[in-house]
């Protein structure tokens, strides 16, 4: 079954006056967990200077908020379709700017793995009511693909916008800075959106299943983890033990939804091959591309000496080529067709990114710049069609679980491709040849390198260092290959997958 239903002539009466300053409000809740996902990895090593966490808060801190969103979208999406997609937007962008005070002023390593763990919390509500919110208040298929576009390309500019400023920051300031930055943007969105949005709640919701929602985050929370676990230290009986019981959490959950008259989530959905195509294609996506972009800002400061404000520009070219295309993706798809746009966007990235298989330590910035920018315009195109391609597969009132599995797919992409390609170059980087009295945290990341070179004599740490540095560029371009074969294949399976769809669906 397709979306290729003609769409309903739409009358003025349907396009809901002050729909577009709606958008705007909409678009800041988005920028606000699109700068916060990049600035903490900017933050890392004055948050470690100043609480002095052990290497496993360490990990906790920057993983944490991770799980819990991963955890809880589906639940939160559902709850939005429930009680109001505006209220539990407005209620989320209102706890998600008080915790980000917490996570400023967080003065032990314990307080900020909770201040993590609670932003996660609130962050869960805010991408699946956002685009909720846009399926119901524009109706016509067109105008809904030009604001899923504005959507899209606002998160794409949070994450440009994020390591530059930043990187501003923490180049004048100290590291709670970069999270207060989320105090303005939150005040506007609630003040405005009070006024602007309107509200939206399923007529019909039945009640929510509170055993479907604890075996959402468990199930969730276990194979997130299990799967970072084992790229970060190998697999162990305490990780495999997680990833299955995430694993039976998961089949648990399935198993009851397909049993409630009201689910969480109606698992029917996923019989529409575009609705199921689209889940697909995004989550391979973000796999592939999980090993240039965790990667990246590491090479650009630690291996070609680049401040942080500097790599933050770096990457630019990214969000503008972004940005750009996805404005526009909707008119090219309904020009030439969904899977056309789609397949032609993925395979764009997948060979950028084979162009940066040949990058070494002195690879000027225009190669760089010119890849990132064909990865970003490609990443444009096929997150936006693939994202109204979801919305469009689903009644209204079920807009919020079709979101939330869309952001789902995202974060568990983002784990199984960081697990996966980051062990590629935690593997080939270990083995590179050191002098003798190396640290043995040297072996363990670059930036264990960099810090060990600093207690060692000049030379030796010279040595070090140059080797270190091509063996993380071995493993990076490795990745980046891996991550070229990933994304042509989901190219060739999204062109079969995606057959027939059309944007163009009811109202």
């Amino acid at each position: 079954m397709t979306s290729t239903l003609q769409p309903t002539k739409t009358t003025e009466a349907v396009k809901r006056p002050g729909r577009w300053l709606a958008l705007c409000v909409l678009v800041l809740a988005v920028l606000l967990v699109a700068v916060d996902a990049t600035v903490l990895g900017l933050a890392t090593p004055y948050i470690s200077e100043d609480l002095e966490p052990t290497g496993t808060q360490l990990l906790w801190i920057g993983d944490v908020y991770s799980f819990v969103i991963a955890g809880l979208l589906v639940s939160m999406g559902s709850l939005g379709d429930r009680v109001g997609r505006k209220r539990i937007l407005l209620v989320g962008a209102t706890a998600f700017g008080a915790i980000s005070v917490l996570n400023a002023y967080a003065s032990t390593p314990e307080t900020m793995i909770l201040a993590r763990a609670l932003l996660g919390v609130a962050g869960a509500t805010l991408m699946p009511a956002t685009l909720a919110l846009i399926r119901n208040i524009f109706h016509d298929p067109r105008e809904r693909s030009l604001a899923i576009g504005i959507w899209g390309a606002t998160a794409s500019a949070g994450t440009a916008v994020g390591p530059i400023a930043g990187g501003f920051l923490l180049e004048h300031f100290w590291w709670g800075s970069v999270f207060l930055i989320n105090l303005p943007v939150m005040a506007v969105l609630v003040l405005v959106g009070i006024r602007q949005l309107p509200e939206s709640r399923n007529a019909n919701p039945g009640p929510w299943d509170i055993v479907s929602v604890v075996l959402s985050l468990l199930g969730m929370i276990g194979i997130v983890y299990a799967v970072k676990e084992a790229a970060t230290h190998g697999f162990a009986w305490p990780t495999l033990a997680a990833g299955l019981l995430g694993a039976g959490a998961l089949y648990g959950f399935v198993r009851r939804q397909l049993t409630l008259p009201s689910p969480l989530l109606d698992m029917r959905l996923f019989r529409n091959r575009g609705f199921s195509g689209a889940v697909l294609a995004d989550l391979l996506t973000i796999l592939g591309l999980s090993g240039l972009v965790f990667f990246l800002s590491q090479y650009l400061q630690l291996v070609q000496g680049r401040p942080p404000f500097e790599a933050g520009l770096a990457e630019l070219p990214a969000a503008v080529g972004a940005v750009a295309s996805g404005l526009v993706a909707g008119h090219a798809a309904r020009r030439f067709s969904v899977r056309a746009v789609v397949c032609a966007g993925l395979a764009a990235i997948g060979l950028a990114l084979a162009a940066l298989t040949v990058i070494d330590r002195s690879t000027g910035y225009p190669l760089l710049g010119a890849a990132l920018l064909v990865v970003g315009v490609g990443a444009g195109f096929s997150f936006t069609v693939t994202s109204d391609v979801i919305l469009s597969s689903v009644p209204k009132d079920q807009a919020g679980a079709a979101s939330a599995v869309s952001e789902t797919a995202y974060e568990l992409g983002a784990a199984l491709g960081i697990a996966a390609l980051g062990s590629i170059v935690t593997a080939v980087y270990s083995g590179f040849a050191a002098p003798a009295g190396t640290p043995a945290g040297a072996h363990e990341s670059l930036g264990g390198a960099v810090e060990a070179a600093a207690h060692m004599p000049a030379p030796e740490a010279e040595t070090m260092l140059t080797a270190a540095r091509e063996s993380f560029v071995d493993g990076l371009t490795l990745a980046t290959g891996a991550g070229a074969a990933v994304l042509l294949a989901t190219a060739a399976a999204a062109w079969f997958l995606l057959r027939n769809e059309r944007l163009d669906s009811k109202p």
